[in-house]
């Protein structure tokens, strides 16, 4: 198992156990897009592993921020812990934007 989950107020909310790697990275996000599909959440949460996820981490992520964006699904990412900040996963916006990560840098982009 990659994945642990729990639904509350509407939101599912999913933890990533460990860093993924080139055999588990697909799992992870079909895993996600299964309790998506299965449960019609207003938002998502995922939880990070780590404060500096892999790339393979971050692939999942992003494919599972696309599945919900094209749902009209909100999604988030913290860090580890409950009380983490949450990350951004879209492009910069403003200039001079100040944020911790983004998925446009180290994941795979559909042009």
């Amino acid at each position: 198992m990659v994945i642990s989950h729990r639904i509350a107020e509407d939101t599912l909310h999913v933890r990533i156990l460990q860093e993924l790697d080139v055999t588990n990275r697909s799992a992870a996000a079909l895993q996600i897009e299964s309790l998506v599909h299965a449960h019609r959440p207003s938002r998502v949460t995922v939880e990070l592993p780590t404060d500096s996820p892999s790339p393979m981490t971050f692939s999942a992520l992003a494919r599972a921020q696309r599945m919900c964006q094209s749902l009209g699904i909100p999604l988030t990412a913290t860090g580890p812990g409950e009380h983490a900040t949450p990350l951004h996963l879209g492009p910069d916006t403003g200039a001079g934007a100040s944020r911790p990560r983004s998925l446009e840098h180290g994941a795979r982009h559909d042009h």
